[in-house]
């Protein structure tokens, strides 16, 4: 994929603007015609977030946030549309709202294995759509060998932190970068684009770096 345009994504698994970018990033690589190579990066929107947290994903961004529910429903209510103009079926009242650094492990694991794409798809419907909890090891490992991991090698993967390095490394380059928030797409190492933009602004900068890069 020499030719390929790299594009590396910074987001968090309880992310829903993430999940919602990821679908119009999707959308643009539809109608673009070249090569894309795609690599997915932690950040850890809630690092302090018990992985048992006692409460809904409402109370927990009113506490945060200093909101009252009413806000915080209202918000979800609205990113819950959004979502669904692009063909997602967000349920927050079956989120279990966590502590997502386990999930991030994984990725990388799964990235280990050169199939780290299927598997931030499968863990963003797991949080988002099947309300499937995201933080305890248990529950990442049955995940992962639904999709035809080795159970017990992930479990033994995630117990250890073998890969804890590896997202710290991410959560450091981030900041590095100046990312303050997620979704955040960086295309050729060059151009950085924030939020989930529409379809047709990843689609412009994907033609503007192949262009340059031909020029």
């Amino acid at each position: 994929m020499s030719n390929a345009i790299k594009v590396d994504v910074w987001s968090d698994i309880q992310c829903p603007w993430c999940y919602i970018g990821k679908r119009r990033f999707e959308q643009a690589l539809e109608r673009f015609d070249g090569e894309v190579e795609i690599e997915y990066h932690s950040f850890e929107l809630s690092p302090d977030t018990p992985v048992d947290y006692d409460g809904t994903p409402a109370e927990y961004l009113s506490q945060r946030k200093g909101l009252s529910m009413e806000q915080t429903q209202g918000m979800l209510r609205q990113v819950t549309a959004v979502a669904e103009s692009v063909g997602l079926s967000y349920d927050f009242d079956r989120v279990h709202q966590t502590n997502t650094v386990k999930a991030h492990e994984l990725l990388h694991y799964a990235k280990s294995k050169g199939r780290q794409a299927e598997l931030k798809e499968r863990l963003l419907d797991a949080y988002f759509v099947k309300g499937e909890h995201v933080g305890r090891v248990e529950s990442l490992a049955n995940i992962a060998a639904e999709l035809g991991f080795d159970r017990d090698e992930v479990v033994r993967v995630l117990e250890s932190g073998e890969f804890t390095p590896a997202v710290k490394a991410d959560v450091a380059q981030a900041a590095a970068y100046g990312i303050q928030g997620v979704p955040f797409f960086v295309f050729g190492g060059k151009y950085g684009v924030s939020g989930a933009q529409e379809a047709s602004t990843f689609e412009q900068v994907l033609h503007q770096v192949r262009e340059e890069a031909a020029a």
